[in-house]
């Protein structure tokens, strides 16, 4: 229940948190686990342990392993729509800074040093069953990215803005995979200039002028 406090056993002692806070914690080091070591490789007791919770209380929390993997994935999508929106809406009124925008926030992703791989790609490679809150989560994070460059193709004026977007979720999705496969220094680090590239050759609509 939300009101029971768990406690939470420390080096430094117990650490008494509400039902909450708990959870948060226990998504944050399971996100960090099944980043690092893969999802199916990590173990429920792992996470507990790592997270200093009774197996017990992790699953008054989560029902099951699918379900904490379910809310990893959808904590990992609202964070990434945070972080695409705040760079989206600090790039300014241009929609193709605004689209650029975007490519530079993957590829600070893929420069950061922590970088192992698309947290929904590898997602949907562990979990390929489409009924698996996992998969389903993965599949409306990567809706919810292309739905939102289309938006912004949109108001580019570009004569087809749905093939625009479709092109440059494409790129998107390659910056990743090249960023997994070799680094920032690889082929990712042509992304932006590409998508400058294909944002030229799109053009605004010319409205019959």
């Amino acid at each position: 229940m939300e009101g029971t406090i768990p406690s939470v056993a420390t080096a430094r002692g117990t650490v008494h948190r509400s039902a909450a806070e708990t959870r948060s914690h226990v998504l944050r080091v399971a996100g960090d686990l099944f980043y690092l070591r893969g999802i199916r490789a990590t173990g429920v007791d792992l996470v507990a342990a790592e997270a200093g919770v009774a197996p017990t209380t992790l699953y008054r929390l989560f029902a099951s392993k699918d379900d904490l993997v379910g809310a990893y994935v959808e904590r990992a999508d609202l964070d990434f729509r945070g972080r695409f929106t705040a760079a989206v809406d600090g790039a300014g009124p241009d929609p193709r800074d605004r689209i650029l925008a975007v490519f530079d926030v993957v590829f600070a992703e893929v420069s950061s040093g922590a970088f192992r791989g698309c947290k929904f790609l590898m997602s949907l490679a562990e979990f390929p069953e489409p009924e698996l809150p996992a998969h389903r989560n993965a599949l409306a994070a990567k809706s919810w990215t292309r739905a939102r460059i289309g938006e912004l193709t949109e108001a580019l004026g570009a004569p087809d803005p749905a093939e625009l977007a479709d092109h440059l979720m494409l790129l998107f999705e390659g910056l990743h995979a090249s960023g997994q496969s070799f680094g920032p220094n690889g082929p990712a680090k042509r992304a932006r200039g590409l998508a400058e590239r294909l944002l030229s050759a799109a053009g605004p609509a010319r409205n019959g002028s």
